[in-house]
């Protein structure tokens, strides 16, 4: 009679059996400990619940650099529409004054105009009775 209590995990309380396997295969690598090799002459070896941890961490880590990366890009862009919107505002004004100051000239010139058209039509005028 085996006993089988020995391959029994109470602690985990899980329903489904491959989530169970799966566990259970990681308890057991995890108490072996895995290496980590860094470089030719170097090898460094710890349990796999620890090598997950600061895989975590490192992946969470490069996630917060993405994130403050993206943000300065963002921020970045829209310093330059806030500076393109403010070239437009300003050409737009001194079009603005362009359009006033040419209007206040043709309003100068308006008597002009008319004296000079009644000059042509008195001409006119003129030129049929002669004819």
């Amino acid at each position: 009679m085996t006993n089988s209590k020995q391959f029994a995990l109470p602690e985990l309380r899980i329903r489904n059996r491959e989530n169970a396997i799966a566990k259970f295969l990681l308890h057991l690598s995890d108490l072996l400990g895995s290496s980590i090799v860094q470089h030719r002459k170097y090898r460094v070896k710890a349990p796999l619940c620890v090598e997950l941890i600061v895989a975590t961490g490192l992946g969470a880590v490069l996630a917060w650099l993405f994130s403050l990366w993206s943000r300065m890009q963002r921020t970045l862009a829209s310093r330059q529409e806030i500076r393109q919107v403010r070239e437009k505002e300003q050409q737009i004004q001194e079009l603005q004054q362009d359009i006033e100051r040419y209007k206040a000239e043709v309003e100068a010139k308006q008597p002009l105009l008319e004296s000079a058209e009644l000059t042509s039509l008195e001409t006119a005028a003129a030129e049929v009775k002669a004819g």
